[in-house]
């Protein structure tokens, strides 16, 4: 289990193994290099831990527990988990700024405890055995090395996959295995059932600039902004950013040259494809800056990890850009061990294009009584033809659709990579029958139940926090990140940060049509405005065109394959008819088809242990 892991901390490794209990550690050296070995115990070894991440105010927390009396041996972060926990127990977490995942061991309570960061910065798997037995890993494929972890796959998360293009927390592809959510806790022991608790969650109140003026406003986040920043400074290795030339880790880059970081170097990717390549604006910050820029040009027909892709996720993960984002990490490491990201600036100041699109039919829905819009856009909706080749003002069949439902059924349609009526047809009639009625949208059920929101706008806000940002951006962002031994450290989801932006009223961030406006505004001191007032590119890779030039061969083998075919999953027709469409023009379907592709590559993948192959609960 600890070997499958062996990239995620390739310094060392460690054991801790006594009566009932085994923990094991791969270690990514970044702070107290030398003392900060793990497992790690308190002072009498009674308490022990295995962990993946940094909390950023140890120095802070360790003052403290100093002077209630613990002693430290060494000036590493992961020590301050086992005196916390010693100190307050559960609510230590309370006390953590920082992105984590890990498991403690207490043998005078006999008590496991297991948390995750409050964003889902970092992962955590983990199954319950039938033999009493509980495993866990920060990745899947350490879990599968556990000759006892159940491989039957989950129809309900297959149907998730296929409408989010990621399987949400909690759940996993296998029905064995859960993830721990993110700000949630487990306790669990000897005789002790295990236990699931929430310990944060995003504010729901919008609060946050009564009584300041818009200027007033932009002070204070440009202020909180860099104190996330320089939290995540912190390192006993060499430190940089990637920038590509958004706004986003523009303006993590122009906040570490605020803070004097020495040699700042910046790392981006460049495209041979136009309509994809943002390394100009990149350049044009780096310029400003100063900083120590490398770029890569990778190609549009760069589609070589496709097959790694299966391995490093583990699980069906259809977010395509998981290509160029695994090329920055590779470029990264060449030059450096820790590396921040702009990641989660779309989620806290309404940075998407669907917010700006949603907006625009909320404007209509709140118009228009349900009882008359409903039935009249739902009709337009299925007689209108879908029209992917035509210019996008004559393509209103997906507006339509969404005008007919409710807020939150109108987000899940524009999210989904394949909507409700396609996964209909897309699954064949074994798998309807194993889904028994069940679909996707009770994710967003489930996250919306007993909630209010001040506006439809925090309420997709919100959804995503739960949903988006730890199934898939950070998923993306820590396995290519991890796959090649790098740390990334993400400023904007500063917990602190979070809560502050999250309680800005939806109107300071999405203004009209200006995504993350109060965000922009507080740059323009700091970053050109060619940069900060641009259409958003987006890191994409060229899907469309792949699968109507080099890579239709291997569309078609995937679509009309035996794996597929044979998995139970499918109705061989539809698949057929898709990679017709898509090669006439008729359709667009390239992102389902990636997920198709994406989902074939995890079904052929070997599964360590697995005596049922690779189709191990297939229908």
């Amino acid at each position: 289990m600890n070997d499958t892991l062996a990239l995620r901390g390739p310094d060392g490794e460690g054991f801790h193994f006594e009566p009932g209990v085994g923990f094991g550690h791969r270690r990514l050296s970044i702070i107290d290099l030398e003392g900060g070995k793990q497992p790690l115990y308190n002072e009498d070894e009674s308490v022990v831990v295995t962990y993946n991440g940094e909390i950023y105010n140890f120095r802070e927390i360790e003052d403290e527990l100093v002077r209630l009396g613990h002693r430290f041996r060494t000036r590493c972060d992961t020590e301050v988990i086992v005196h916390a926990w010693e100190q307050w127990g559960p609510k230590c977490l309370e006390r953590f700024n920082g992105m984590f995942a890990f498991a403690l061991w207490d043998r005078n309570t006999e008590t496991l405890f297991m948390a995750r960061d409050r964003l889902g910065v970092k992962p955590l798997y983990y199954a319950e055995l039938d033999d009493g037995e509980m495993v866990f890993g920060s990745e899947l494929k350490a879990l599968l090395e556990h000759p006892l972890v159940p491989r039957n796959l989950d129809p309900e998360a297959v149907e998730e996959y296929f409408c989010f293009g990621y399987v949400p927390d909690p759940r996993t592809i296998y029905k064995g295995v859960r993830k721990l959510a993110p700000s949630h806790y487990l306790l669990a022991g000897r005789g002790r059932a295990s236990q699931l608790h929430r310990y944060w969650d995003v504010p729901l109140d919008q609060a946050g600039t009564v009584g300041l003026s818009d200027e007033q406003t932009q002070v204070e986040l440009r202020a909180r902004l860099k104190q996330a920043v320089a939290l995540r400074l912190v390192s006993d290795v060499p430190l940089g950013a990637f920038l590509s030339g958004g706004v986003d880790s523009s303006a993590v880059v122009a906040m570490m040259r605020e803070l004097g970081t020495p040699r700042l170097l910046t790392c981006s990717i460049a495209f041979d494809e136009p309509r994809y390549d943002e390394s100009e604006y990149a350049q044009m910050v780096a310029t400003q800056k100063s900083t120590d820029h490398r770029t890569e040009k990778i190609a549009a027909s760069d589609y070589g990890l496709l097959d790694r892709l299966a391995h490093i996720y583990d699980e069906p993960f259809a977010d395509s850009s998981a290509i160029p984002t695994y090329r920055v990490c590779e470029l990264a490491r060449k030059h450096v061990t820790v590396a921040l990201s702009g990641d989660g600036g779309d989620e806290d100041f309404l940075g998407y294009r669907r917010y700006r699109m949603f907006a625009m039919e909320q404007a209509v829905r709140a118009r228009i009584p349900s009882v008359v819009r409903r039935p009249l856009f739902g009709a337009l909706g299925r007689v209108y033809p879908k029209l992917d080749w035509a210019p996008r003002v004559f393509r209103g069949k997906t507006t339509f659709q969404a005008l007919a439902r409710d807020p939150a059924e109108a987000y899940l349609h524009a999210v989904s990579i394949f909507p409700d009526e396609g996964r209909r047809a897309l699954f064949s009639s074994d798998m309807e029958r194993q889904l028994a009625g069940y679909n996707a949208g009770e994710v967003f059920r489930r996250h919306l139940a007993g909630r209010e929101f001040p506006d439809a706008l925090s309420m997709v806000q919100y959804l995503d926090y739960q949903t988006y940002l730890p199934g898939d951006i950070l998923t993306k962002v820590d396995r290519a990140s991890m796959a090649n031994s790098l740390e990334v450290r993400v400023p904007f989801l500063d917990y602190t940060f979070v809560d502050w932006a999250a309680r800005l009223p939806s109107r300071v961030k999405l203004n009209g049509m200006e995504g993350k406006d109060v965000l922009k505004k507080a740059l323009v001191p700091l970053l050109p405005k060619d940069v900060l007032y641009r259409n958003k590119m987006g890191f994409a890779v060229p899907l469309d065109i792949w699968f109507r030039g080099s890579l239709v061969e291997r569309m078609n083998e995937t679509l009309e394959g035996a794996t597929l075919r044979q998995s139970g999953y499918f109705n061989p027709d539809f698949l057929r008819r898709l990679s017709s469409d898509h090669r006439s023009g008729r359709r667009d379907y390239s992102a389902i088809i990636w997920a198709l592709l994406m989902f074939e590559r995890f079904l052929a993948a070997p599964v360590p242990n697995s005596k049922l192959g690779p189709f191990a609960g297939g229908a």
